[in-house]
Formats: C-alpha cells, structure tokens, sequence
C-alpha cells in the first residue's frame, strides 16, 4: 500500500462513556475514578506488583502520542518520536487523550495505576485525531524496532489486511518484540488488523464478571482476553477518562506482558506470550475459541506458575539428563550396543562373500 492511500484506520475505543473526571467534580467523580480501576481486584495486580512492577521494560504505544506532564505518568515517559503528518516532537504531547490512556493502563502510577507502573512509556505518535493510514503504522512499528523496546502495544484495528503491515509485524516479532493489538470493536465483523496477523497477540475483552464484553469482536485469531468494560485511566488536563472497549483491554495485556519479561528477563518473545496464553483462565469451550482465544489473562499465574517452555523454544539445546531416571541412558547405549553388533555382521558377511 503506498504511502499515499488514504485508507482511514479508526480507534478500537468505541467509548461507551468517554469523559474526563476531575477533583472539581466532587464525590462522584472520585468514586467514577476508583470505580473505573476494578481491573486490579480482578486481576490481583497488587500481588502481582510485590513480585515486579515492570522496571527495566519500555512499551512503544503506537497511537495519539502521550501527555508526559500528567501527575500520574510523570517520570515514566521517555522521549519517542512524532510521525503525524506536519508533526515535530518527541510524542511527548496528546491532543486527543486516546494514547495519554493507553500509556495509563500500562504505567501510570498516582490516582489511577497501571498495570507495570515500574515500566517505561515510548510514544510513537503517529496521528493526533486517530485519523491514520496503515503507512503510518508500519512507519510507527519500524521506528519502534529501531529502538529496541520490549512490548509494542497498538490499540487500533482495521479490515484492511496491508501486506506493508504483515511485514513490518514480522520484523518485529522476528527483533524479539512482543507485539500486542485490540482485536475491535462491534459493530465490525471481524478481528482486525494488525491484531489478526498471526504472532500477534489479538485482544479481546470481558466484563467485570469474566463473561465475553458484548462490544469485543470474535474470531479465531483472538490469543487472550482482558478487562474492557468502563476502565478508568490518565486523561487530558491532567484529568482522568473512563471508557469502553478493546483499546483498553488491549493496554492491559501489554501492561502484563511488560511484568513477565521484567520477571523472565532471559525469555524470548515467543516464550513470554506462551506463558500468558498457557496460563490464561479457560473460558467457553476447552481450549482456544473465538470468544476467549485461550481464555481471561491471569497475571499472576504468568509470573508464577510452572509452564513448561515451547517445544520449539531451543531446538539446538540437547535435554539435560535425569540422573533419577536410569532409563534414558541404559536405551542410549543398548542402541549403541546393537548397533555395533549390527555393523560386525554386516563385516563378517562382507569378508565371506568377499
């Protein structure tokens, strides 16, 4: 796709309340505020944040770029890049909020908290109204692997399935990037792109009781679902937004994916999106569905459990051996053994003929 086409990629916040909640407001607006941050009893991020907070981690949010000097996310913005067109900038300022919020669920740390608010933010600014082009992404993506981040978070989705885009994903998988998108919003019919791209982990969302959110997409390449019904995060004027949708849900798992690679700092790409989807809480029917993927992110259970590596993972590495088991070894040198045998008869036969 050129450079040029216009093809428009919208939001996948379809915001079912889109407001900004101030002090100014009263009780009420503070009671919206914390209302909003269910998702950390949902999700025990408070245990989860005994064990890391995501320091060391840098996230690339790829959207509307992120106001730096909101008292929640002072400190954890790092300079990133301004690619809209006619913009200048380090992405470090938003006009449309949508990016501010995103970079709130991943690190923000005052009246509402992220996921990892130990992890550093990197905007990359590609549109200040989400009024974008799929160049635009792919540019925003590339530019991102030239940094060297460790979680690329895009909440945006579109139908159109841009072979630019396909590559510049697979760059970055490819850099050791975990790469996480919204999957969309209803009324589209379909997981988006660059969600449905496989090796990126597509998110959908569920409500405060764990069931599938009536405004998340289905589809066979959903990988995991997050809280995405009325999030609370960091807003414009230093205030903060409550919205709907899989924008928000997909700020979450990239948040969570930030936590594992601070605490498996050894881990590849692959591997840490394994013990996400491994560890996820079976929704729906056994196994992966198009309503849940592998089913409602568990955090904790991520950065804790047992899950054994990708068969995959080192193909080169040889198993260590078991020293409580006997039997590999003793199969190992019978083989050995008949093989040698084999080989002396076939020698023997040899000679005779011979």
């Amino acid at each position: 796709m050129s450079p040029l086409a216009t093809v428009r990629l919208t939001t996948i916040a379809l915001v079912m309340t889109a407001v900004l909640l101030g002090a100014a407001n009263g009780a009420i607006a503070t009671d919206d505020v914390s209302d909003g941050q269910w998702f950390h009893s949902f999700l025990s991020t408070d245990k989860a944040n005994k064990i890391t907070d995501g320091a060391g981690v840098t996230v690339a949010v790829i959207d509307s770029g992120v106001d730096a000097s909101h008292p929640d996310l002072r400190g954890s913005v790092r300079p990133g890049i301004d690619l809209a067109e006619g913009g200048h900038g380090d992405g470090r300022t938003d006009e449309d909020g949508h990016g501010t919020a995103m970079a709130g669920l991943i690190a923000a740390h005052g009246r509402v908290r992220g996921i990892a608010p130990g992890a550093a933010i990197v905007p990359v600014k590609v549109s200040p109204h989400r009024q974008m082009t799929a160049a635009d992404i792919v540019e925003g993506i590339q530019w991102a692997i030239s940094q060297k981040v460790d979680v690329i978070s895009i909440s945006l989705a579109d139908d159109f399935d841009d072979p630019a885009l396909r590559q510049a994903v697979a760059q970055a998988l490819k850099s050791d990037i975990v790469v996480v998108a919204g999957a969309g919003n209803k009324p589209d019919p379909t997981v988006g792109f660059p969600a449905a791209i496989p090796g990126v982990v597509a998110v959908g969302g569920v409500d405060r009781q764990g069931d599938h959110a009536k405004i998340s997409v289905t589809g066979a390449a959903i990988v995991v679902c997050a809280p995405s019904d009325e999030i609370t995060s960091t807003g414009l004027q230093h205030l903060w937004r409550k919205a709907t949708g899989t924008s928000d849900s997909t700020a979450i798992v990239a948040g969570a994916a930030a936590l594992v690679r601070a605490r498996y700092p050894d881990l590849s790409a692959a591997e840490v999106v394994h013990r996400i989807t491994a560890t996820a809480i079976d929704k729906g029917p056994a196994g992966r569905d198009p309503q849940y993927g592998y089913g409602v992110l568990d955090i904790v259970a991520a950065l804790t459990a047992d899950v054994p590596p990708l068969a995959s993972a080192s193909p080169s590495t040889p198993a260590e051996p078991d020293s409580n088991n006997p039997w590999p070894l003793v199969i190992i040198i019978g083989t050995v053994v008949v093989a040698g045998v084999l080989v002396l008869l076939l020698v023997v036969r040899s000679r005779r003929r011979g």
